[in-house]
């Protein structure tokens, strides 16, 4: 399916964000084809990035990012109080843990990824800003755009497709180019 047929009220800038989000997501996603869930879980770098964990933290990244955009800071942690468990937490997401499954991973991503574009396509006005959470990377007091987010979305998608071609090539000797 195209980015057209998944929200046709998307035009102009709009449809162009989506297009190039949709992009990104394939070459993330196409890395893990063929995979097993073991595969998926094993580390193949000095990283301790898997396959399953890259997508199971876009996900959350990405819904908690959309969530921003329609709740402000309240949606996503304050991670300038987060404790030794709530880092546990995080890290967690980083990897596909047992009983979790890399079709099931696969899902959520997809769920998150409709709802976001379902956003984008409806979302009254782009230039609408909340104020950034409480994080040693964000400037005090910034305020971010729907935009700005949904480029932030973008760009750490296309980042983590790249270390998920990594990873994998790693792994098998599969790339998803070239």
């Amino acid at each position: 399916m195209t980015v057209n047929e998944l929200t046709p009220r998307a035009t102009g800038e709009r449809a162009d964000l989506l297009a190039i989000l949709a992009k990104n997501r394939h070459f993330l996603r196409f890395t893990t084809r063929d995979l097993t869930d073991e595969q998926a879980r094993r580390r193949t770098t000095a990283s301790e990035l898997c396959l399953g964990g890259l997508i199971k933290h876009v996900t959350v990244v990405e819904r908690n990012w959309t969530d921003f955009i329609l709740n402000g800071p309240s949606a996503m942690p304050d991670f300038t109080t987060m404790t030794e468990a709530d880092q546990a937490q995080w890290a967690d997401a980083f990897q596909l843990l047992p009983g979790e499954t890399l079709a099931g991973v696969l899902t959520d991503y997809a769920e998150v990824a409709r709802r976001t574009d379902e956003l984008v396509a409806t979302l009254p006005d782009l230039d609408a800003t909340q104020p950034l959470p409480k994080a040693p990377w964000f400037e005090a007091d910034a305020r971010w755009s729907a935009r700005l987010v949904l480029m932030q979305i973008i760009a750490e998608t296309a980042q983590h497709a790249g270390h998920a071609d990594i990873i994998r090539e790693s792994l098998d000797g599969a790339k998803s180019m070239g």
